[in-house]
């Protein structure tokens, strides 16, 4: 966790640490007020199918098989 002060003086270098894949939590005081995390790119396709999986498997459900995500990517689509 870094206080806001650290976080204006070292801004660049919290960055450089997102930009690495890293989480940066932003406090006042104790007290948690923001947080600085990496953007998902757009056609990072297989991230999102395993948070997806991930998260299911979380959840004690069967896993996520390829042939339900291609549904779920057609679903909609005429």
């Amino acid at each position: 966790m870094v206080k806001v002060a650290e976080a204006k003086a070292r801004l660049s270098e919290l960055l450089a640490r997102v930009e690495a894949g890293e989480e940066v939590i932003i406090s006042r005081g104790p007290d948690p007020i923001a947080r600085l995390s990496p953007l998902r790119k757009a056609n990072d396709t297989a991230e999102v199918i395993e948070e997806i999986k991930a998260t299911r498997n979380s959840f004690a459900l069967a896993p996520v098989t390829l042939d339900e995500i291609l549904e779920w990517k057609a679903e909609g689509r005429c």
